[in-house]
């Protein structure tokens, strides 16, 4: 597979949707004493930019990558995004029973890409 615009946008674009998605989802539970009511207002309010992100790359990228790659593709960003939001914003720990659940789904990406087998 060539790199050109519609291989890398779709990956640009949804790396970018997941940074405003996961801020959307679990942004707020750095502040455990705000109403729910407000923190769902905001959230909602976050998620409207990632729509502008997700349904772009998922337009531009359906031509080039399937329904199933794409949303392989969105799966694994959205690990990784998380994976660093939970270490540098949440303060978490990442352990090795973390490790070894994104590595199975690294393999399960895998097979997506791979093709049919046999």
């Amino acid at each position: 597979m060539g790199w050109n615009f519609a291989t890398l946008a779709p990956i640009g674009l949804l790396i970018a949707s997941n940074l405003f998605m996961t801020f959307a989802w679990y942004g707020h539970l750095k502040f455990p004493g705000t109403a729910l009511w407000v923190v769902v207002l905001a959230s909602w309010g976050i998620a409207f930019f990632e729509y502008w992100l997700a349904v772009p790359a998922n337009r531009i990228g359906y031509g080039v990558y399937s329904g199933a790659e794409l949303k392989t593709i969105q799966e694994v960003i959205s690990l990784s995004v998380f994976v660093l939001f939970s270490a540098t914003y949440l303060g978490e720990q990442f352990t090795w029973n973390h490790g070894v659940g994104f590595g199975l789904i690294a393999l399960g990406a895998f097979f997506i890409f791979k093709g049919p087998l046999g």
